[in-house]
C-alpha cells in the first residue's frame, strides 16, 4: 500500500488536503478543507491613523496614560486608540505582518518608550494581549532581569 499527502496552500485563508491512498489497482482520493489562520498577502491594516504624532503622545505622560487606560479597559478609547486596540492581539502574534512600514515604525518607537520607560507598564500590556507568552519567549522580555530599566532612568 502507498499512501501520498499532498497539501495546497497559497496563502489564501482556506487550505485544501488532499489525501491519495493507492492499493493493489485502486486509487481513494479525499479531499477535506480546512479554514487557515494564515493571513493572505495583501491583508494589511488601514493606514488612517499612519500621520498620527507618536512622539508628542509618548512625551506627555497624561496622552500617553490615557492611551495604556484604553487598551487595559480602564479608560474611553480615541478612535485612534480603539483601532490600535483591535488589531494589537493580532499585531503582537504576527509580528505586524499585516503592518505597514510607517506602521512599523511607530510599533518600534511605542516599543522601546515602553521597555525603557514604562517596563511595568509593559507587562500588564503583554499580559492582556500576549496571553501565550510567545512574545515573551520570543525574545526573552522576562530574561532581561540584570536591568532595571525603571530604576536606570531615573536616577
Amino acid at each position: 500500500m502507498l499512501f501520498v499527502y499532498a497539501m495546497y496552500d497559497v496563502m489564501v485563508p482556506m487550505v485544501i488536503t488532499i489525501f491519495l491512498v493507492i492499493t493493489n489497482d485502486r486509487m481513494v482520493v479525499r479531499a477535506t478543507e480546512e479554514h487557515s489562520e494564515r493571513v493572505r498577502r495583501d491583508e494589511t491594516y488601514s493606514s488612517k491613523y499612519d500621520n498620527v504624532d507618536v512622539d508628542a503622545i509618548l512625551a506627555s505622560e497624561r496622552l500617553t496614560t490615557n492611551y495604556l487606560n484604553c487598551l487595559l479597559n480602564k479608560g474611553p478609547c480615541t478612535p485612534e486608540g480603539s483601532t490600535l486596540k483591535n488589531h494589537l492581539s493580532d499585531a503582537i502574534a504576527t509580528e505586524c505582518e499585516k503592518c505597514s512600514a510607517a506602521q512599523k515604525k511607530i510599533a518600534g518607537k511605542i516599543l522601546s518608550h515602553f521597555l525603557l520607560k514604562r517596563r511595568k507598564d509593559f507587562g500588564v500590556l503583554l499580559n492582556k494581549y500576549d496571553v501565550a507568552g510567545n512574545f515573551r519567549r520570543k525574545y526573552l522580555i522576562d530574561d532581561d532581569s540584570s536591568i532595571s530599566f525603571d530604576k536606570a532612568l531615573t536616577k
